[in-house]
């Protein structure tokens, strides 16, 4: 947040300053458009200059190039003319800030250069002085005058500091790529270039909201070393389950941005240790029953990136150790069967891709070591349905290969409603 003495001292001119020379390099760029257009982009043209498939594919990437001539001029404007939007505001709301102060000064206050209210005494005669420091009641009365005016004082400073925070986010969002024109609705041909329909007019450019330009740090989490171990007996509705584990360590890292429409995530995680633990159980829910054990060194790294109603994902796992497990379940939510059993050292790669809420995942694995391992079988999972198959063979070195399906119907609603908004915004 703002300080008074920042408001009070800070040159507003300089908004309009920088508003010129944006509205210059508008000017500028307009030239190199028109030049580029009569020379380079001339040559693609012509029937009879240049034919082919090199040809088309040099159209097409030369009007892009254009296009983000013509994108950056208008981009160039848009800043500049929030930039003169911003010195209109902002002057206007130091006066206010301005006339609060002299206000108060008049109410017979001081302000400080930071901002800090206090009664003038020094307009006070000797005796004055002397008969407030002895009336309790005159002391209250200039406590609450005091604090009055500094609340006054301070609502102006928090007024101009809240509108400058609209016209840094107005800003961020005027140079951020809003891709209207791309994924095959016209000639732009980048996700990331200049914001053809950057919103210029303060009033209008919308308020900061976490879907426009969001950043998550990095969450590092880090626990161990601990030891534990619980059971307990199947009871009415529930399973029985045994876990006993010891952790040397386990880190866990977090990141997540968003650039208006594109977000990118990733998660990195480290363990190392030793778990065993079995569930089994008949109820209302289904049957379950599984069994697992593993002592070693495990290490992930995944990373993702979203696209409106596309997304792509990549994922990089590393194991050391021994692990065998089996199991078996059947509920509403989930169908799976599985075994596995393994000595030595894996690495395994992976990737898949999603559109409208359908998504392909394929890995592969190379192992280092004694195993075998199969599993098949479908689940619910944050709202998505996920189907999935993987066998692995290793009689000293071999290697597994797995299979991904997502479908998640709420993506695919959504998506599908854009479609039919689209649609219908072609009729209209």
């Amino acid at each position: 947040m703002l300080t008074y003495g920042k408001v009070m001292t800070t040159n507003l001119g300089l908004l309009t300053s920088a508003a010129a020379k944006w509205d210059a390099m508008a000017g500028e760029l307009k030239k190199v458009e028109t030049r580029y257009g009569e020379t380079v982009q001339k040559i693609t043209m012509g029937d009879d200059t240049w034919s082919g498939v090199s040809a088309g594919v040099a159209r097409t990437k030369f009007t892009a190039t254009r296009y983000e001539y013509s994108a950056a001029q208008s981009q160039a404007k848009a800043v500049a003319s929030l930039l003169r939007g911003a010195h209109e505001q902002l002057t206007d709301l130091k006066k206010k800030l301005e006339s609060a102060r002299d206000d108060a000064i008049a109410a017979g206050m001081t302000v400080s250069e930071v901002g800090h209210v206090a009664f003038d005494y020094s307009k006070l005669t000797a005796a004055e002085r002397s008969a407030y420091h002895h009336d309790p009641d005159g002391q209250a009365t200039i406590r609450t005058a005091v604090t009055k005016w500094q609340k006054h004082i301070d609502d102006r400073v928090k007024a101009v500091s809240e509108a400058d925070t609209h016209i840094k986010d107005a800003l961020q969002a005027a140079v951020i790529d809003s891709n209207r024109d791309a994924l095959g609705k016209g000639a732009d041909e980048t996700l990331t270039g200049f914001n053809n329909y950057a919103e210029g007019d303060l009033a209008k450019a919308k308020k900061h909201e976490p879907a426009d330009i969001k950043t998550k740090p990095d969450a590092w989490e880090v626990t161990g070393p601990g030891v534990g171990a619980s059971a307990s007996g199947p009871k009415y509705g529930k399973e029985a389950s045994a876990k006993a584990y010891a952790d040397l360590f386990h880190i866990t890292a977090k990141g997540e941005e968003e650039y208006g429409r594109l977000k990118l995530s990733g998660i990195e995680d480290i363990y190392g240790g030793a778990r065993a633990t079995a569930n089994a159980g008949i109820s209302d829910k289904g049957i379950v029953g599984k069994a697992e054990a593993s002592a070693g060194i495990r290490f992930l790294e995944e990373g993702r990136a979203e696209y409106g109603h596309v997304g792509g994902y990549g994922r990089v796992e590393a194991f050391g150790g021994a692990e065998a497990g089996v199991s078996a379940k059947a509920t509403k939510e989930e169908v799976t069967v599985g075994a596995k059993a393994f000595a030595g050292g894996k690495i395994s790669g992976g990737g898949g891709a999603e559109v409208a809420g359908i998504g392909v995942g394929l890995t592969g694995e190379g192992w280092a070591g004694p195993g075998a391992e199969a599993s098949f079988g479908w689940r619910k999972e944050d709202g998505a349905w996920k189907i999935s198959g993987k066998a692995g063979l290793s009689p000293g070195f071999g290697g597994a290969v797995g299979l991904e399906i997502t479908i998640d119907p709420d993506k695919f609603g959504k998506a599908k409603d854009a479609v039919v908004d689209e649609i219908g915004s072609w009729f209209d």
